[in-house]
């Protein structure tokens, strides 16, 4: 499996790749079961369905590493539009942005300037979430993230278990009464940022979700998401919150559009605050190649998926 990772991180970086796959109906095919359409209507679409269940919804439009000002300066404007939409909707229903979707490599401070665009769009029960990309992103989005923490309490930023700087920079962040989601990670990153075993990331991950249920972290206020959909950790994740007094209330999973279906509706019907996070927009192929790196047995899920229908 670590080959097979190794070679769909390296296809999502493919220029070629990125340009050609698409055009295959195929590919396009396999994309349906994670992102509900190319367009805005359709992902509300999605969202709306999913209020009805009782699950919330996370919106992000797909793209990164804009190199075009105007181009930034729309997306910060469409971000604006989603919010709008989404603002009387009776779960929860927010964003989650890339950075460099809204211009970080031409100008910090023309990302800045974005994201504060849409931070000022967004009600107060609604959180504007920060992803977290590749590592040598890490220090200016929590520079960033640290700054639009001091003017606006529904701001987020997302961690990865994968990375070893990780604890530090969670523990560091603890006293901003931070929003964190803590995912597993979905770059390709050497041996020397990120451990390489799956088994060494599981358990960086539980012990991250620990550090964010845990009394200190409860003590300042921190909302933690737990994103991953790895049903093993879930329930162990959720057992350690029993055992610490935390409600299901306000016990948080976040998962993926069109992955573990099942367990999402279990965990709502079960009393946990679930929101389901939903990818749209045509920029979608090296997202989907990280979804399938991320755990590659969806790439077996896939092909039963495509041959038998």
């Amino acid at each position: 499996m670590g080959v097979l990772r190794t070679l769909l991180l390296a296809g999502s970086q493919n220029r070629w790749l990125r340009e050609r796959a698409p055009r295959y109906r195929f590919v396009r095919r396999a994309v349906e079961r994670f992102i509900p359409g190319e367009t805005l209507e359709a992902a509300l679409q999605a969202g709306l369905t999913l209020q009805e269940q009782g699950i919330g919804t996370v919106f992000t439009y797909l793209g990164e590493n804009i190199t075009d000002a105007r181009e930034a300066e729309a997306v910060a404007a469409h971000y604006a539009e989603v919010l709008a939409r989404i603002r009387a909707w009776p779960q929860p229903a927010e964003v989650s942005v890339k950075l460099t979707q809204l211009g970080l490599d031409l100008d910090p401070e023309l990302c800045a300037a974005n994201l504060r665009r849409i931070l000022d769009a967004a009600a107060p029960h609604q959180t504007v979430w920060i992803d977290m990309e590749s590592s040598p992103y890490v220090d200016i989005t929590l520079e960033t993230y640290r700054r639009a923490r001091a003017v606006y309490p529904n701001v987020g930023v997302c961690l990865q278990a994968y990375l070893y700087r990780t604890e530090r920079d969670l523990l560091s962040l603890l006293p901003l009464r931070p929003a964190i989601r803590l995912v597993k990670g979905a770059y390709r990153e050497p041996p020397d940022r990120a451990f390489p075993r799956k088994r060494d990331v599981d358990a960086n991950f539980f012990a991250l979700a620990q550090r964010l249920l845990g009394e200190e972290a409860r003590r300042n206020g921190v909302r933690a998401a737990i994103a991953t959909h790895d049903r093993a950790l879930i329930r162990r994740i959720a057992a350690f919150a029993a055992a610490v007094g935390i409600p299901r209330s306000e016990t948080e999973f976040q998962m993926l559009y069109g992955i573990q279906r099942e367990e999402q509706q279990r965990l709502a019907r079960e009393g946990y605050r679930m929101l389901v996070l939903i990818s749209y927009g045509s920029s979608w192929f090296p997202w989907f190649m990280r979804r399938l790196a991320e755990r590659p047995a969806n790439l077996l899920f896939l092909l039963r998926h495509l041959l038998l229908g």
